[in-house]
């Protein structure tokens, strides 16, 4: 492609963003850790390009979403659920004129630090990780470590830090009646990653930096909140009819109501203005169904005998790979897979409990089982 002809294409892409709100992320407010050439592409479409070409996102398709190990083709998996993100995020972006590219890479990339087994993996992880390295293991924390230290060899992939502080502030499972953004530099960036890595909550007081990620981090709950519910009901774990009425007169009693409702008030209530907002009788419906689903999905995703023995399998495949490491069993699968595939900066910048934690972490839910399995 000629330089006249990418430089042409660049102008047009620029053309777009006079369609953008004033308060819309541009390509020329994209920030990097380290100086990166760009082609045609637009900095955060570039991003999208690099999320979805890395292995890791393919590994999405095996890893859980809420029910683990059901053999039911119609249950969502993790895949399901960053793309239902990602169409509901570009939907609300393009009603409230916001850039769409930047919307599509959090989106995307919101969850590649998810562990197998989904939420459950997620707390048998953490309490290793306190144990093992005195700190706490979070998913979206590990989603920014992925794409800054372990994507790509070990070299990373020098994603916008628009686009990394979305994933990393995503949070679905928290919901605020205001979403606002919050202003940071890129030093203010890393420093959070830093708080984040060494306590997780120590970010729960912090904001997006851009109003795309404010979108990402409600369509996160949009797209999981419904579509867990039917879930739910597909392998029978309650019937519509039991959805409390209060919830449904507001919300409605399907995934695509809910999801239709919940976007067209946040629209109506975001429009022309800098930050996103629910009509207050919505946002108490979704506090309550958010509430009716712990109660009756998440905390019975799976039993405690389940849980009991995926975590201590875990723990034994942790003692095994981290003397595999120590005694440099070359044959282990941590090095097959896993270690000779990174980088020399990788492997002297990481302890080898991090390299253990890591490997375990970018696990799909079948691979685990299979490990787990091989055990006995």
């Amino acid at each position: 492609m000629t330089d006249e002809l990418i430089q042409k294409i660049k102008e047009q892409n620029k053309e777009r963003e006079n369609f953008f709100v004033p308060w819309a992320t541009k390509e020329e407010d994209a920030l990097f850790v380290n100086p990166r050439k760009e082609d045609f592409r637009s900095p955060f479409s570039h991003d999208v390009d690099k999320i979805l070409h890395d292995l890791s996102y393919t590994r999405y398709q095996d890893k859980t979403q809420v029910f683990s190990g059901e053999e039911n083709d119609h249950i969502s998996h993790r895949m399901t659920h960053v793309q239902l993100v990602s169409k509901i995020a570009r939907t609300i972006g393009r009603c409230l004129r916001l850039n769409e590219d930047l919307i599509e890479a959090i989106a995307l990339g919101h969850d590649i630090g998810h562990t197998p087994l989904g939420h459950s993996g997620e707390a048998m992880l953490n309490r290793l990780c306190k144990e093992e390295l005195g700190c706490t293991f979070a998913h979206n924390v590990e989603g920014v470590r992925y794409y800054m230290k372990i994507a790509n060899q070990g070299r990373g992939h020098n994603l916008s830090i628009q686009t990394l502080d979305g994933i990393l502030m995503h949070n679905g499972e928290m919901v605020d009646p205001i979403y606002r953004t919050e202003k940071k530099t890129k030093e203010e960036f890393l420093k959070q990653v830093e708080q984040a890595n060494r306590e997780v909550q120590s970010i729960s007081k912090y904001h997006p930096m851009t109003l795309e990620g404010c979108v990402v981090r409600i369509s996160d709950i949009i797209a999981y909140i419904g579509r867990d519910i039917e879930d739910a009901i597909e392998i029978g774990r309650f019937k519509r009819e039991e959805l409390p009425k209060e919830i449904v007169s507001v919300l409605g009693d399907s995934n695509q109501k809910i999801v239709n409702t919940l976007i067209c008030d946040l629209v109506e209530n975001s429009y022309g203005k800098d930050y996103l907002k629910f009509t207050p009788s919505v946002f108490k419906a979704l506090l309550q169904l958010k509430k009716f689903n712990m109660e009756h999905i998440y905390r019975h995703s799976m039993s405690k005998e389940e849980y009991n023995d995926y975590e201590l399998g875990m723990r034994k495949l942790y003692r095994i790979y981290l003397e595999d490491i120590e005694k440099n069993r070359k044959e282990s699968i941590i090095f097959s897979l896993f270690l000779e595939k990174q980088d020399q900066t990788y492997l002297d910048s990481t302890s080898n409990k991090r390299k253990v934690i890591d490997f375990l972490a970018g696990m799909t839910d079948d691979f685990l089982r299979k490990q787990i399995k091989n055990l006995k």
